[in-house]
């Protein structure tokens, strides 16, 4: 047995616990826990074959699918770190992630062979290209089709495992360049069972978690992109309780494919990214509302953006045995706290308490004070990560000592009401400062999200002669609607002050959000500056 908790102990023992049950799902495929666990063998061994050793990294550059979750088994098995790569990266945004990260071996799409063939001269580390097969294209003669070693039945050498062992979770954040997040498996471990009400022993025992489940664990779908932190924590845990998920073999959101999917399988989890995801879905339903049978869903999990309660109370109209959890959290801090609306109930603003884990401090350190109106950053301790790879001085910055404890404080701005609730404003980096107010683009966004005719909206400042930055609105409208500059002011000052209200609204076809349903603040910026005619230089 491993010191500390490793996913690899874990799955394994799940495997023999329960290894006729399905523990993947896509389209008409379903992989067992016996074969899941096999398949991730004959990967594993194909890794340590090509001369990967221990912690050398492995990036999964692929759309949701079983062979992502393969493969990230896979690399725990033999105590290798699984790199997460966004695969809507451009040929040099891919060689400089997989060259920060050391990456040793690549796990890609077949879609993807292009860029991957275009960038392999820069990248000399890597020993082994992965390919997993996309429809009827050829495997590149320059790599391994995945299903060989995935199907060999050879297993990999005995290797040591530690809780020690690390995960690569990459965030783009909202400026710089891509930064790896290094999380041990034993400190992400423990923080996903916290947040799910679990607190493991501190003797960790795969056999004896494994021994402890009656039946297997749910079945889930991750809508969101299992390359970002949202998805890949959502289905983790699931997995550790011997739980099976569902993937989309579509490679692009499309509404009417999940949710005849939830209803043929029967679902019980879905994790969406906010209004992004849940808005189409809305509409579908609204559209066809006796087509889906959503009566087994129980959860619907969101985080990374913005969830207006109006869209979630929408969505429990249709799913009404569901409760919808929105999440609070980063890809520093994991999950911090989460709320949960029920159909029928209205949505709660997202908010959580000052306690032992989590505060509020100024620039010194020092706690805001409740109810003071004082402006801080969220600082969050506990199960936290190293910091980032190959960034010491990025990680001097955010992972810091105060009195006496290690905090994360990845630049989230946040009132403490007098109450001890914390309201989170945002992101500093996105912050708008007009004639010296600050305004929060997140808050801003979900008032105009409640205005008719508003079915998606950004916030962001641009230059403006008389008060530096001008508070200016970019929606995609509803089809047919019109959206008013006056109608959208209108419906922000009734929640909020006066200055925080859009001066301009530009409507505009699509935010084209990534997807993980973020939004590109600096592009959407220069469209508005752009569209605006407002000189850059201000």
């Amino acid at each position: 047995m491993t010191t500390g908790w490793n996913f690899a102990d874990v799955w394994e023992a799940v495997a023999s616990r329960f290894p006729d049950e399905p523990a993947q799902v896509c389209g008409s495929r379903t992989v067992t826990w016996s074969e899941l666990d096999g398949r991730a063998a004959g990967v594993a061994a194909a890794l340590v074959d090509a001369g990967l050793t221990h912690q050398a990294k492995v990036a999964q550059l692929l759309y949701n699918g079983p062979e992502y979750l393969e493969s990230v088994f896979a690399s725990f098995k033999v105590g290798l770190v699984p790199v997460s790569v966004n695969y809507r990266y451009t040929g040099d945004e891919l060689a400089y992630l997989l060259d920060n990260a050391d990456a040793e071996a690549v796990v890609f799409h077949g879609s993807l062979a292009g860029v991957c063939d275009e960038i392999r001269s820069r990248l000399p580390r890597v020993r082994r290209w992965l390919w997993v097969a996309d429809d009827d294209a050829p495997c590149p003669v320059w790599a391994t089709p995945y299903e060989e070693p995935a199907t060999s039945g050879i297993g990999p050498p005995a290797t040591s495992r530690s809780g020690d062992d690390l995960m690569l979770l990459y965030t783009g954040g909202t400026t710089g360049a891509p930064k790896g997040v290094m999380w041990p498996q034993d400190t992400l471990f423990r923080m996903l069972e916290e947040l799910n009400g679990s607190v493991p022993a501190p003797d960790a025992d795969a056999a004896a978690h494994a021994a402890m489940l009656e039946r297997p664990g749910p079945l889930v779908l991750p809508a969101a992109p299992l390359m970002h932190g949202t998805a890949m924590w959502f289905v983790l845990p699931v997995l550790s309780r011997g739980g099976s998920v569902v993937t989309l073999p579509e490679h692009s959101f499309e509404p009417e494919a999940l949710l005849d999917t939830l209803s043929l399988h029967r679902v019980k989890g879905l994790c969406i990214v906010g209004d992004a995801f849940a808005r189409p879905l809305v509409a579908a339903l609204d559209a066809d509302p006796e087509r889906w049978d959503l009566s087994g869903l129980r959860v619907v999990f969101s985080s990374g953006v913005s969830f207006s309660a109006a869209t979630q109370a929408a969505l429990l109209r249709h799913a009404t045995g569901a409760v919808v959890v929105d999440s609070l959290g980063s890809s520093e801090s994991g999950g911090l706290a989460r709320t949960q609306t029920r159909a029928g109930s209205g949505g709660p603003a997202p908010r959580f308490t000052v306690g032992r884990t989590t505060r509020v401090v100024d620039e010194e350190g020092a706690d805001v004070e409740p109810g003071s109106g004082q402006r801080g950053k969220l600082a969050v301790t506990g199960h936290i990560p190293l910091g980032y790879y190959r960034d010491p001085e990025k990680t001097a910055e955010t992972f810091v000592t105060i009195n006496g404890m290690r905090y994360v404080v990845a630049g989230d701005w946040a009132e403490v009401e007098a109450d001890g609730t914390i309201r989170l404003l945002g992101r500093g980096s996105v912050c708008i400062n007009t004639g010296g107010e600050k305004v929060y683009p997140d808050e801003v966004e979900l008032a105009v999200k409640r205005a008719a005719g508003v079915r998606d909206a950004v916030v962001v400042g641009v230059p403006d002669e008389r008060f530096g930055e001008m508070v200016v609105a970019l929606v995609e409208a509803d089809p047919g609607a019109i959206v008013t500059p006056g109608a959208v002011a209108t419906e922000v000052r009734r929640t909020l002050a006066g200055y925080k209200a859009p001066r301009r609204v530009v409507v505009v076809p699509s935010l084209e959000r990534a997807p993980n349903g973020k939004a590109d603040y600096r592009r959407l910026r220069e469209a508005a500056i752009a569209s605006l005619a407002v000189p850059a230089g201000g």
